[in-house]
């Protein structure tokens, strides 16, 4: 076999994955040709196969979430991780009805504000690339300097000029205690750098 040559095992079996995960694919592809495929065939194989794996993953985000308390937040993402603790973003003084703070506790960057009396949080980074937001206190909305997309405060998209519409800004777990209003920050993996 050639020298960085897919064996004929991985070929077959990609194209078997292939045909399982996306439907007509087995009659539409154009199969490569075992040790002699081209190196544009198996990079076309293997990014449809990687394609169709992040489909499924994306499929699985969206599936209905469910709060602890049993109520249904299928329409309102939400940042759950399972590890971290709760980091004070503001005294509960500082966010008074009508008011949209901001906030940075190093690996979690947001605004919060009072719903009804109750504090909320969003997530204040783009879901498009990753910008840092800003909040428009005359508009009431969030910004992005990167392009011209907008969110409400509830972290719903207002008007984007993209190609496609980015996702709406995650919720993020808060809590109020002992006149401080608090956010949940995950805990960094143990290979990533601080």
């Amino acid at each position: 076999m050639a020298s960085g040559a897919p064996s004929e095992d991985f070929l077959t079996d990609l194209q078997r994955r292939l045909a399982a995960w996306i439907p007509g694919a087995q009659e539409n592809a154009d199969p490569p040709n075992g040790p002699h495929a081209t190196r544009r065939q198996v990079v076309v194989a293997a990014s449809a196969a990687a394609l169709a794996g992040s489909a499924g993953v994306v499929a699985g985000a969206a599936t209905e979430r469910v709060a602890p308390d049993g109520r249904s937040h299928a329409n309102r993402p939400s940042m759950q991780p399972g590890d971290g603790s709760w980091q004070v973003v503001a005294a509960s003084a500082d966010v008074p009805a009508g008011v949209m703070r901001p906030f940075d506790v190093g690996s979690v960057v947001g605004f919060v504000r009072r719903v009804n009396g109750q504090p909320e949080a969003i997530s204040g980074v783009c879901t498009h690339q990753g910008c840092r937001l800003w909040f428009d206190r005359p508009l009431d909305q969030l910004h992005c300097p990167c392009h011209p997309t907008s969110f409400s405060p509830t972290g719903q998209v207002l008007g984007h000029l993209l190609r496609i519409a980015p996702d709406p800004l995650p919720r993020l777990d808060v809590r109020e205690l002992d006149g401080s209003i608090e956010v949940f920050v995950a805990e960094k993996p143990p290979n990533e750098p601080a």
